[in-house]
């Protein structure tokens, strides 16, 4: 019931930049916390960074004073600003949103941890 599509990723040189977003839709009551994670082949997926309302943010030490964590609430979407990419950023990004949505109008709220399809960054070297 609750949908999230992602977009920004691509191919990109060391030193460079992106910008991901990741916009939720459906049946969404409340989310709590949005954020990144990433898997690189033969890896563990690991949070990047999260932001938690009203504006909490939390980021992987690999990654502190780097990428910005932002979140637009009335449009239920977050966004990752990544500057100073490097080689070892190169990975598939995943959007996670956590909080409640409603199964039906018979119902009350769920708890919601829905992931999004992910998309790939690559950074040359």
């Amino acid at each position: 019931q609750v949908q999230l599509v992602e977009s920004g990723g691509g191919l990109v040189q060391s030193g460079g930049s992106l910008r991901l977003s990741c916009a939720a839709s459906g049946s969404i009551f409340s989310i709590y916390t949005m954020g990144w994670y990433r898997q690189a082949p033969g890896k563990q997926r690991d949070l990047v960074a999260a932001i938690t309302s009203p504006d909490t943010t939390n980021y992987a030490d690999s990654v502190k004073g780097r990428f910005t964590i932002s979140r637009d609430n009335a449009k239920n979407t977050v966004y990752l600003q990544m500057n100073s990419l490097k080689p070892e950023d190169t990975a598939v990004y995943y959007c996670n949103a956590r909080g409640e949505y409603n199964p039906s109008d018979y119902e009350g709220p769920r708890a919601l941890d829905a992931w999004g399809q992910g998309t790939l960054v690559t950074v040359s070297s």
